[in-house]
């Protein structure tokens, strides 16, 4: 299962259009501020379809939440080539929106129960760490890939390849083997169903002391990575033409792979080292921030390494406390909060960029020791 975890992992984060897109928007004509709107309003249908789409995933199945995602993902980049304009990429963005809110909960629910299912439950944080990995380092070979498309045949060929990749996940998805999991008895006794897989899992979120503050962690952390939105309008901020543009950003997925992978041992880490990881990228991404240089780009790929270690520890830490059936649900939940977080980080940036996000990073790990020390129930 975990190989072919990692390949579609490879195969599903494998789209051209990934270091595009933003400058799509602004060579459209759209300037920070309606660019911004956009990712809030992917945000804001991500924070309305998360949990039902979660539920959804419990009751019918993680594997096909996976499948349709990938399709959706597929037509959102179809509206863009088709409509090109800020009604477009809005509405390419809310089906985009709908497709990730099925990917967040139900595959690190598919995942977790897998393992389980093979007697390799404690496994989860190492092989989550390296689907994260993967996901940071195919960003490597699409940037290649991108750059030459672009220079091919321009948005039109980097969003046609997209759409191709997309669709390949989907087939590759349909492919995972799916464990037996529980079901919630109370909801099919009173023939609520969904409704009442919905019910169970915000129940467990919410109810839990130890999920409850694990969730948070989540969160908190969760809505940082936002800022990967803005990679590309940094290095052109910073001097880098657009044609090295998505070449010169590739240091970052890099780095955070590299701390994504170490997030597994990491989970093991006492609190206070967590924190300092997290304080240690805040501090990373402040001097990034004063240089505004090209150079500094390489001051945020250290920060971005530091912070994906310490969000696999959060992950982590949340699929451990889950206990109930509604597994998807309760992620979905934490994903609400993380689109939620999002927008705050997108009004911040909007307002204060890297810098203000930076300060954000630094309150937050002074604060993670009190936080995971409550995840844990001691």
């Amino acid at each position: 299962m975990v190989r072919r975890v990692l390949g579609w992992s490879f195969v599903a984060e494998f789209v051209p259009l990934y270091p595009f897109y933003a400058l799509l928007f602004a060579d459209t004509g759209l300037d920070d501020g309606q660019i911004s709107a956009l990712l809030a309003l992917w945000s804001a249908t991500a924070v309305l379809a998360e949990v039902p789409c979660g539920a959804l995933a419990d009751r019918w199945s993680r594997r096909g939440a996976l499948v349709l995602a990938g399709v959706l993902q597929a037509a959102a980049y179809a509206v863009w080539l088709v409509a090109p304009g800020f009604p477009g990429f809005a509405g390419g963005l809310v089906v985009w929106g709908v497709g990730g809110a099925l990917v967040s909960g139900a595959f690190e629910a598919l995942l977790h129960d897998g393992l389980a299912a093979a007697g390799a439950d404690g496994q989860f944080g190492r092989v989550y760490g390296w689907v994260n990995a993967v996901d940071l380092l195919v960003q490597v070979p699409t940037a290649l890939v991108a750059a030459a498309l672009f220079a091919a045949g321009g948005y039109a060929a980097v969003g046609w390849a997209s759409i191709g990749t997309c669709l390949a996940g989907s087939v590759l998805a349909a492919s995972f083997p799916e464990a037996p999991r529980g079901t919630d008895d109370d909801a099919d006794d009173d023939g609520s169903g969904w409704w009442g897989t919905l019910r169970s899992g915000a129940a467990e979120a919410a109810g839990r002391p130890v999920v409850r503050a694990a969730v948070l962690l989540v969160v908190l952390l969760g809505g940082v990575d936002a800022v990967e939105e803005y990679f590309p309008l940094l290095a052109r901020d910073w001097g880098v033409p657009d044609p090295l543009n998505p070449l010169a950003v590739l240091g970052i997925p890099v780095a955070g792979a590299a701390g994504a992978a170490l997030g597994g041992r990491a989970a093991s880490w006492p609190p206070r080292a967590v924190a300092a990881a997290l304080g240690t990228a805040g501090v990373a991404l402040v001097a990034a921030s004063l240089v505004a240089v090209p150079a500094g780009l390489a001051a945020v790929a250290a920060g971005y390494a530091l912070y994906r270690l310490v969000l696999v520890v959060a992950e982590t830490r949340l699929q451990e406390a889950i206990t109930g059936p509604a597994r998807a649900t309760v992620t979905s939940v934490a994903g609400v909060g993380v689109e939620l977080a999002a927008l705050a980080v997108f009004a911040s940036y909007a307002v204060g960029g890297l810098a203000l996000l930076a300060a954000a990073v630094l309150v937050l790990a002074a604060e993670l020791p009190r936080l995971i020390r409550s995840g844990t129930g001691t």
